[in-house]
């Protein structure tokens, strides 16, 4: 999976509509990018935009769009009810998918430094890339918005991260970065009662309700010692939330802001309503999802529902997210496409991969006079089809009658299996890719010694590459070997010659994904590294076929006993 970042810059103009497309244009002159959404707003004055790519791309893209906002927004004319101290006021980065929160803090102050070095404008890091404590709350680091900027300069305290400690009197200031994924999560209700989803809503959010004395409604609210009113916290930390009625579908609703689903996910944030709302005796019978959802959220709730259910989670993905939207009732005011609503779905390759090919197509494909896809890519399919039989072994013994006990140890084996088969079925795809790149390399011009030197680099390194896939499909295809293994030895008897079929396939991935190896081991010139590589690839294809032999054994003396 590649790493992803979501960015979503708010620019103070949220009127003129020429000058946003100019900033949405300069955004998607990035290759790569994907903008998934525009949000003018003409009272505030302000436009949020939302896009993702990888991170490198992202910076690229937020930059331009922070340049070309400095020259076509003159703060020294806005208005608008929504605090802003520049014409990019803020822009938070935000981990979507395979990178960590201190990942994309370094991407944020890249671009922060950037911004402050080329384009002289103020900024504060903030939130996660905050240097100091104090810096951390946005609302901090605006406060005096634009109009109290100049002075606020001057503080030697809020001197800026990054850039000038001078008034920029056209461009103001900006705030850079990074936070964790915000959801608008709304909870639907059998009820039209505006009174009671409120009073579900201040169970659940973190700011609660006031403190009262007697009725909790109407009576005297209770001040502490500096005259504040007194808060009874709510269940949910990182949640803001309120009732409100929909009068096209006749409910009322809990409309929740999820601002950090590493704190509050979804589906606690889901469950929780459904405590809360039967205590009043009302039933919570769905909920709506706004805008888009990065798959780990969709993951992290099909597998909580499933271990409640005692299941076991190493299922395929598209399953987990069926009882996801189902358990979640994700689809109960519409439909919920998931190539539509989760992140990485929306922006993966519209292309047609060999693993999205019928069992027909891709033997057609095979059996064509196209050279790819070739022996290494079938051998990386052979080795999926082996570690998804170890897995299926796992689920359906932990779904044994008179094995409920065990059934955590054997959901454990099947997400285990399950990653194997995934990393095989993506080097499916990758092994022909490789080949691809080397009849590429050999049809660059050899003209001049300066295009002779640049084909044989690019051959080299093309080499390498075809030699380093079906490596790694040995490597992985003898790894999940230990799932088959583990089910052939404990797992459900019915199934005992499916864990054999699994290890003779993930046995011929090795030995194929093998001969790969070999063959394009002979056009690399770094001997070194080929040497090294062949002795383990030797050992792994050995190993392969002494555990294929210990499991076919044991296959064929459970037979006879049975």
């Amino acid at each position: 999976m590649k790493q992803l970042i979501e960015c979503v810059p708010n620019f103070s103009e949220g009127r003129d509509h020429s000058l946003i497309k100019q900033l949405t244009d300069v955004i998607e002159s990035v290759q790569g990018i994907r903008l998934l959404n525009v949000d003018p707003g003409y009272a505030t004055n302000r436009t949020v935009v939302t896009f993702v790519g990888e991170p490198a791309l992202v910076v690229e893209a937020a930059f331009r769009a922070i340049k070309r906002a400095s020259e076509i927004i003159d703060m020294r004319h806005h208005k608008g009810e929504h605090p802003r101290f520049g014409a990019t006021d803020v822009c938070p980065f935000v981990p979507v998918s395979d990178i960590t929160m201190k990942e994309t803090v370094e991407y944020a102050r890249t671009l922060a430094k950037r911004v402050g070095e080329e384009l002289s404008i103020p900024v504060y890091c903030y939130e996660f890339a905050a240097f100091e404590e104090k810096r951390r709350s946005l609302a901090n680091c605006r406060a005096g918005e634009y109009e109290g900027l100049a002075e606020k300069l001057k503080l030697a305290e809020w001197q800026p991260d990054f850039g000038p400690a001078a008034f920029n009197e056209q461009s103001g200031a900006s705030a850079i970065g990074a936070r964790n994924f915000l959801i608008a999560y709304n909870v639907n209700l059998n009820t039209s009662s505006l009174r009671l989803a409120n009073s579900i809503a201040f169970d659940v959010r973190e700011a609660g309700r006031i403190k009262r004395e007697g009725d909790p409604v109407t009576g005297k609210i209770v001040r502490d010692e500096h005259g504040e009113a007194v808060r009874i916290p709510g269940a949910l930390k990182k949640v803001r939330a309120i009732g409100w009625y929909i009068r096209e579908y006749g409910i009322s609703q809990i409309s929740m802001n999820l601002i950090d689903i590493t704190t509050t996910p979804v589906h606690i944030a889901f469950d929780e309503v459904c405590e809360r709302a039967r205590d009043r005796g009302i039933r919570v019978t769905g909920s709506e999802l706004i805008g888009m959802i990065p798959l780990q959220a969709m993951l992290d709730a099909g597998k909580y529902f499933l271990r409640k259910q005692h299941r076991s989670v190493g299922i395929p993905d598209h399953e987990i997210i069926h009882i996801a939207v189902k358990s979640l009732g994700l689809d109960e005011l519409a439909p919920f496409d998931p190539d539509k609503r989760i992140i990485e779905y929306f922006l993966r390759d519209k292309g047609n991969p060999l693993i999205n090919m019928s069992l027909t197509d891709f033997s057609r494909e095979t059996a064509s006079d196209s050279p790819a896809p070739g022996g290494g890519s079938v051998a990386a399919y052979i080795g999926a089809l082996g570690a998804s039989l170890g897995t299926m072994v796992a689920n359906l013994t932990s779904q044994k009658r008179g094995w409920d006990s065990r059934w955590e140890e054997y959901s454990e084996w099947a997400e285990k299996g399950k990653k194997y088969y995934e990393a095989l079925l993506n080097l499916v795809d990758q092994d022909t890719e490789a080949f691809n790149q080397i009849m590429s390399a050999f049809q660059l011009p050899k003209e001049t010694l300066s295009e002779k030197m640049v084909r044989k680099n690019a051959i080299q390194t093309a080499t390498l590459k075809a030699i380093e896939i079906p490596f790694s499909v040995m490597q992985t295809a003898f790894q999940s070997m230990e799932v088959i293994q583990a089910m052939a030895e404990t797992g459900n008897p019915n199934s005992i010659t499916d864990a054999g079929v699994g290890a003779l396939c993930a046995a011929t991935a090795v030995s194929g994904a093998y001969l790969n190896v070999l063959v394009n081991a002979a056009g690399l010139d770094d001997q070194e590294t080929i040497r090294q590589l062949l002795s383990v690839a030797a050992d792994l294809d050995i190993h392969a076929k002494e555990k294929n032999s210990q499991i076919q054994k044991l296959v064929l003396e459970k037979i006879k006993q049975a």
